[in-house]
């Protein structure tokens, strides 16, 4: 599998990603795990909601530039390594998609996006809201260590003979062909 270099629109998508995904993530379970101080739940979670609201637009946006430019051509001349972090990779996006699914359809009010604009409240069924609180804080526990997992990748690499931060620097699209997965 090649990758037809990180261009700047993958690489603004891969770093806006990491900012929400980290920010929603750790903030979630601030809030959901800890006695947070309650006048500082509620902001939290509103601005929760309206990020990843706004923010899956980027994301399908992001799967799209994901699958035009890459080639899943000679997979089987891969390494372990690399099928490993294509796999990753992959799950990683999958675990996104599902997170943000769970986290639309457990809301048990209509969607307010930054006080802009609001979206009907998907479901209303009280047993499926909780089924789908209960399915989404699951997914963000495993989001949470594969994310976990893909940093210490990283830093295994780059104190390594493969960095890869370089790759993920902004220049313009098509400047080389690599081999790693986003």
């Amino acid at each position: 599998m090649t990758v037809s270099g990180y261009c700047r629109q993958r690489v603004i998508l891969h770093w806006l990603s990491a900012a929400v995904i980290l920010w929603t993530l750790l903030s979630g379970f601030l809030v959901a795990g800890f006695g947070v101080f309650a006048p500082l739940k509620e902001p939290v979670a509103f601005f929760n909601v309206s990020l990843t609201t706004v923010f899956i637009p980027f994301y399908v946006w992001r799967l799209f530039l994901f699958f035009t430019h890459t080639r899943f051509s000679g997979l089987r001349s891969l390494s372990l390594v690399e099928v490993c972090a294509l796999a990753a990779h992959a799950l990683i996006y999958i675990l996104v998609g599902a997170v943000l699914l769970t986290g639309v359809l457990m809301m048990d009010r209509p969607i307010n996006v930054f006080w802009l604009m609001q979206i009907p409240q998907p479901v209303s069924d009280p047993q499926l809201l909780a089924l789908f609180v209960t399915v989404h804080t699951w997914l963000c526990v495993a989001l949470s260590l594969l994310v976990v997992g893909h940093i210490a990748a990283v830093i295994v690499h780059e104190t390594g003979e493969q960095p890869v931060l370089g790759k993920m620097s902004l220049r313009p699209c098509g400047k080389s062909a690599d081999k790693s997965v986003e």
